[in-house]
């Protein structure tokens, strides 16, 4: 039987472990490891993201987590199944709400029995440290709690002095209480060199620093990964501990992909459904936002309708056209914004106000039969009071286990990177204040790499310390930090959302945050609910207040478009607190742009995004809007869904139009549409292109090769404008 690791831990545990979760599953595929589990610090705040890579890389994920208890040792635990997961998730909420302050934890041991249906625990050195009275009685605590057959003694090898005694003493404890014994090698990073990591981490968490942390530091660098051959050289004596571990891995069954989450159910009236209670709104709103309803408009709603009925998303619109309702009947300006203008039925349940019928918006862009997880819509708040009490109306409504914020995982940057490490390496913090002043947040190396930036800080080149200053600096660059909560998001779930996840409290007071972020949570299929906050409609509401109070009360749909004085103040960059078109970027381009029209406007704003910028589509635009270049398509088919923006692919939208120029007659756009994810891509690179995938699929229905389509700068500039969008 092959070993499998049964106790590891990644950057996750928060300055306890050297390697993201994806480092130690692509090193446990190399080693040939059938399973490995992972378990961080007070949490499964990697979990998520281990499964998805160990699966990637054939390697059975397992899940479980380090508990703090109340006397300060650690115990180790294993979840054997869907209820003991749910149980785990529980047992860490109750802890962590339980704490006054942020981030800690501490399980009692009296709440270990009510909760450990479904676990397996790990008895180690440190319950035989630190129990008291005694070893004996810590184990059978925790026979008491879990059941013989769910208490396993962990013994460790790692070349420390005294080791082989602590081991004796475990092995006679297991036999003393007939318990099998298990072997692991406690990692704390995925390869050797993530030993120096560690230690810098170690002198963060300690408040020191490498020449004063003296034994705080770990001895070796033994607590990596090892393969098979390593661990049963290593256990050649007790061969039945390397054994038990594939026989314990194998009653391990639990697996993230299917956590039971359900999103909840909206309440409706009787004699309706939800989906049937959505047509019956949905239908009496377009009645009040058109004047006619026009054919174009009942096909798109029944389209629409009919998508969100079969994939089961009717609850979730009238969730979020509560949440709306709310927000006016207290006085609260709220905005639905993003791709949720693309939906016809968003429209008519008021919770956008432009009309993608007369716009000739995409649907698909927002919602398709082919695109993964759920549509997601953002809703703008004022910023402040106002916005924080529709956040604790939701948390009234669904309870503090029923919903929480989305985590937002702060991770080492230039500027936090460079700081931590010179203070671990000594430096004096002259040098590391010149760094931060000089280069910001330190993440420029297309202008001057790290080396120069330290020396112009005042560290010389010669300086011994500087070759492990530029390596740790590339280690520890965007490892996990801290935890934060999303700026809006808010994940709400049927029943108690502690049993999927688990919470904890935020630093803001009357918060609840998970522990996972908004990728993990849409990986997972739990569904998100923005809402964001912006000053600018504080500003704005407070000014329709005041307007009104003076007799003339005006309301965003009224104000006119076509105000002549307001777009001369935009062409000479007058816009110094204007949102959206205040910064230098804009203030630069408004008097080449010089905008005429509210279109104008919207072009003026999509430029200035990394996607345009990147695909080289700014300075196009901007000269055949002046006249300077000729007007070209790069394919004559495309001129209609290019004509409006000059030839110049601007906007995600003329991506997903794209496809059209290969649909046959009988074929909807999301039949050779692609999900539109990309937006939200992750820096491991884990999803695919749409933009692209939705031009190729347009190549393969109409039998085109790519290179007789148009011209390459075409994929290059839709694929950065997608991947940037």
């Amino acid at each position: 039987m092959p070993y499998v690791e049964l106790h590891a831990c990644s950057a996750f545990s928060f300055l306890r472990g050297g390697s993201f979760p994806e480092q130690l599953a692509e090193t446990a595929a190399e080693l040939k490891m059938p399973a490995m589990a992972l378990l961080d610090r007070n949490g499964v705040y990697g979990s998520q993201r281990f499964s998805v890579a160990a699966r990637e890389h054939g390697v059975r994920p397992i899940t479980g987590a380090e508990l703090t208890m109340e006397d300060g040792t650690v115990l180790p635990v294993l979840v054997k199944d869907r209820r003991g997961y749910e149980n785990l998730c529980e047992l860490l909420t109750e802890a962590h709400l339980r704490s006054t302050v942020k981030g800690e934890c501490a399980v009692k041991w009296s709440d270990l029995a009510p909760f450990s249906g479904g676990l397996i625990s790990l008895l180690d050195r440190q319950q035989l440290d630190g129990f008291k009275p005694s070893s004996s009685d810590c184990a059978q605590s925790l026979i008491d709690a879990f059941g013989r057959e769910n208490v396993y003694v962990e013994i460790q090898r790692h070349f420390l002095r005294g080791e082989e005694r602590v081991n004796q003493q475990l092995c006679h404890l297991a036999e003393q209480h007939r318990l099998r014994v298990i072997a692991t090698n406690g990692v704390q990073y995925a390869r050797p060199y993530g030993r120096q990591v560690l230690d810098v981490f170690t002198c963060i968490r300690e408040h020191t620093h490498l020449d004063a942390a003296g034994k705080l530091l770990t001895r070796n660098a033994e607590r990596h990964l090892k393969s098979d051959a390593e661990m049963r050289a290593l256990f050649a004596d007790r061969l039945d501990a390397i054994e038990n571990t594939e026989r314990l891995a194998e009653r391990l069954e639990f697996s993230l992909e299917n956590i039971g989450y359900e999103f909840p159910s909206f309440p409706v009236p009787d004699g309706h459904d939800m989906n049937s209670f959505l047509r019956t709104i949905t239908l009496f709103g377009a009645q009040q936002r058109y004047t006619s309803i026009s054919t174009a408009v009942k096909r798109k709603l029944e389209e629409e309708l009919s998508l969100i009925t079969r994939l089961g998303f009717s609850g979730y619109f009238l969730i979020v056209w509560d949440i709306i309702n709310f927000c006016r009947e207290h006085n609260v300006m709220v905005q639905g914004r993003g791709s949720a203008a693309n939906s016809a039925v968003c429209y008519c349940l008021g919770i956008t106000p432009v009309d993608p019928v007369s716009n000739n918006l995409v649907f698909e862009r927002f919602l398709s039969e082919s695109r993964k997880g759920w549509p997601d819509i953002d809703l703008d708040l004022p910023s402040g009071d106002r916005r924080e009490s529709v956040i604790q109306e939701v948390y009234r409504r669904y309870g503090k286990h029923g919903a929480a914020m989305t985590a937002n995982v702060i991770t080492y940057r230039g500027r936090s990177a460079a700081r931590e490490i010179g203070k671990a390496l000594n430096f004096s913090p002259n040098i590391l204040d010149r760094f931060s002043h000089l280069f910001a947040s330190g993440d420029f190396p297309h202008t001057l790499d790290l080396r120069a930036q330290i020396e112009q800080a005042g560290l010389p080149k010669a300086h011994p310390r500087m070759p492990a200053f530029i390596s740790l600096y590339q280690a520890i660059y965007g490892l996990p930090r801290h935890l934060g909560q999303h700026s809006g998001g808010m994940i709400i779930c049927q029943g108690k959302l502690s049993s999927f996840v688990p919470l904890e409290n935020a630093s803001m007071p009357g918060r609840v945050v998970a522990q996972w972020d908004k990728d993990d949570c849409e990986d997972l299929g739990i569904v998100k609910v923005d809402l964001l906050g912006l000053g600018m409609m504080s500003v704005m509401q407070d000014a329709f207040e005041l307007c009104r109070e003076r007799g003339r009360p005006i309301d965003l749909a009224h104000i006119p478009t076509d105000d002549g004085p307001t777009y001369k103040m935009m062409q000479e960059a007058d816009t110094i607190g204007v949102f959206q078109i205040e910064s230098r970027a804009q203030m630069a381009t408004l008097p080449r742009l010089k905008p005429k029209c509210f279109y104008d406007v919207v072009i003026e704003v999509a430029i200035i995004r990394p996607g345009p910028i990147q695909g080289d589509m700014v300075h196009p635009y901007l000269n055949r809007r002046a006249g300077r270049e000729k007007i070209t398509y790069f394919d004559d088919r495309l001129k209609p869904v290019l004509e409006r923006t000059l030839g110049v692919p601007l906007f995600q939208e003329q991506s997903f139009e794209f496809s059209s120029f290969g649909r046959t007659d009988g074929q909807s756009q999301r039949e050779i549409a692609e999900r539109d994810g990309a937006k939200r891509c992750r820096a491991r690179g884990d999803r695919e292109d749409p933009a692209i995938d939705h031009l190729i699929c347009a190549l393969r229905v109409s039998r085109i090769a790519r290179d007789q389509f148009c011209d390459p700068r075409l994929w290059e500039r839709v694929s950065e404008g997608a991947s940037r969008a």
